[in-house]
């Protein structure tokens, strides 16, 4: 059987494929399997003009669509007959308030507007909903099973699963439905502050080096083969998650590297995962207040629940928090970082910049050993590289794959340098909150360029406090501050600038404010001097405001190219 179908062998049921058999005499080379309410024809053997005969007149009467992988000689049915509620709550603790878990069920929903006959509904509860006030509507619509925390009224012809949590429900029970995909792939999650994104793409690009074929869940989008997912958040909801692990296996990943963020562990969205790689990367004060955590200790202890949930852990021994953070941990421990302490350490930094190139080489002894360059800037990236490292090293990669990959090394709006063909440095960074931008600032000023110029805004209807802190980094670390709007929502621009001039005023750092993002990003390029090292932040990889509501297309770096091509025909003409 080939080694992607893996997967279906733990689902099989005998009853489904004995369905199936009496419905087609099927060669006894072949296996039949069921998974997720669909059937999978797999050869066993090579194939033969018998076999391919039959695999034409197999009839599909009963199932939606049918397709064959020619590479694997898989025939996949899809809308079999479904799979029975106890299957799907094998791995849960439950109470069967009314009906029976002998029933089939043919979907699995969490959003009202998505019910269908025969599905399963979990009732979630949200911050501004609750998916019990839609019991009612769901019977009606024909679910066969709803899960719930709370008691419902509905007719005895719904079965009616009660739990403690509903979102950590639908983790196991989307896991299940999905055939358990983690289990076929390599998994590693990345969670911290800062640089998530960043050191979840150097593990990509690492492993992919050395012959691994690696999936991505992030903030900039999930990554499937050729296929670019764009995401909503950095740790998609549970049944997205285990989808996306589904899809990989099936493309022959035998990886995936994915964001953990701290909401992502606090609604149970990794629930019931296993990593086989857990890695920490740094703490700081964020994501803190209404609708997301309500203190920082309540923030920490959501990062630290990865150490309980990997076989192996990696964590920066440099961070100030790394003794809470793995006081709890159950699983071993390595660690990486600048402190002669550490498994993995690198020394000799030394910074290197040529035109439209920021980068950073050093040493590595202890887990590794040898000397890596890396072409992205600053200190806390050889953090980065470092957690990278200790992973693909543990994975059987080689200094030698590792100075392949990690030279070329960029992520679209982390710390990403702009080619602009002039003798000044432009930079495109995520960095939205005042840490993040004293990170950038601190890393670009130990190039010594001789002007450090920061461009960026504030969100709106967000933390205010975020303006004033972000306004007083700028002005104590930049030369000059270009103050302009991010994503003011639904809050008037100018009152967010103002906000943050209140932070720059208790600096003496120079300023001007421009409204309009896009001729900020003009002005930048067009008083751009040689030596410069100018970074646009906020964005990053974003490729829109939000006004009003409204997502309004914004691409920083087709805007840089279009104000590039406007300088260089004024030039010319002059």
């Amino acid at each position: 059987m080939p080694a992607v179908m893996s997967f279906i062998s733990t689902l099989c049921r005998e009853e489904a494929a004995s369905s199936l058999m009496s419905v087609w005499t099927v060669p006894a080379h072949f296996s039949v399997h069921c998974c997720s309410g669909e059937f999978f024809i797999c050869e066993n053997k090579k194939e033969n003009e018998k076999d391919r005969k039959f695999l034409k007149r197999v009839k599909v009467d009963a199932f939606l669509e049918n397709s064959y992988n020619k590479k694997h000689r898989i025939l996949h049915l899809k809308g079999g007959i479904g799979m029975k509620c106890s299957q799907l709550l094998e791995h849960l603790e439950y109470t069967c308030l009314q009906g029976s878990t002998d029933v089939k069920v043919t979907a699995v929903v969490n959003d009202s507007r998505k019910i269908e006959e025969g599905c399963l509904f979990l009732c979630i509860k949200g911050a501004s909903f609750d998916g019990h006030t839609f019991a009612a509507e769901a019977a009606k619509k024909g679910a066969a099973v709803l899960v719930v925390e709370d008691e419902v009224e509905v007719p005895d012809s719904v079965t009616v699963i009660k739990v403690d949590n509903t979102r950590y429900a639908m983790a196991l029970i989307s896991a299940a439905w999905f055939g358990y995909p983690a289990e076929e792939l390599t998994t590693i999650a990345v969670t911290g502050t800062k640089g998530k994104t960043t050191t979840t793409y150097m593990v990509k690009s690492l492993l992919e080096e050395a012959g691994h074929k690696v999936g991505v869940i992030g903030t900039i989008e999930v990554v499937i083969g050729q296929e670019h997912i764009p995401v909503n958040n950095t740790t998609p909801e549970s049944y997205d998650i285990h989808s996306y692990f589904r899809k990989m296996a099936e493309e022959d990943c035998d990886v995936v590297v994915m964001e953990a963020s701290s909401q992502g562990f606090k609604l149970d969205r990794t629930a019931g995962i296993m990593f086989d790689y857990g890695l920490f990367t740094n703490l700081s004060p964020d994501h803190i207040g209404p609708n997301e955590h309500k203190d920082f200790a309540e923030y920490l202890s959501c990062k630290a629940k990865l150490f309980n949930q990997c076989r192996y852990g990696y964590a920066n021994i440099d961070d100030e928090h790394f003794a809470e953070i793995t006081k709890n941990a159950t699983c071993p421990i390595e660690t990486f970082g600048l402190n002669e302490n550490a498994d993995l350490v690198a020394y000799d930094v030394e910074l290197t910049r040529d035109r439209d190139f920021l980068g950073v080489d050093f040493g590595l002894k202890g887990t590794c050993e040898g000397k890596i360059s890396c072409g992205v800037p600053g200190t806390f990236n050889v953090h980065n590289a470092l957690g990278a490292i200790s992973i693909a090293g543990h994975m059987g990669v080689t200094v030698e794959q590792m100075n392949k990959a990690l030279p070329h090394f960029s992520v679209k709006g982390r710390v990403q340098i702009v080619p602009t063909g002039y003798d000044y440095t432009l930079i495109i960074d995520y960095a939205h909150n005042a840490v993040a931008l004293e990170s950038i600032l601190n890393t670009l000023r130990a190039y010594d360029p001789p002007r450090l110029i920061s461009l960026f805004g504030c969100g709106g209807n967000r933390s205010r406090d975020r303006r004033f802190e972000m306004g007083e980094v700028s002005g104590k670390l930049a030369d000059l501050t270009i103050i302009t709007s991010d994503n003011p929502r639904f809050e008037e621009p100018q009152d967010i600038i103002d906000d943050i001039k209140i932070g720059i005023s208790k600096t003496d750092g120079k300023y001007v404010e421009i409204c309009d993002r896009k001729e900020a990003i003009a002005y930048a390029i067009h008083h751009g001097e040689p030596g410069d090292i100018i970074v646009l932040a906020g964005k990053g990889h974003e490729t829109y405001q939000d006004i009003g509501g409204v997502k309004r297309h914004l691409d920083e770096r087709e805007e840089v190219a279009a104000h590039l091509r406007e300088k260089e025909e004024t030039a010319w003409e002059n």
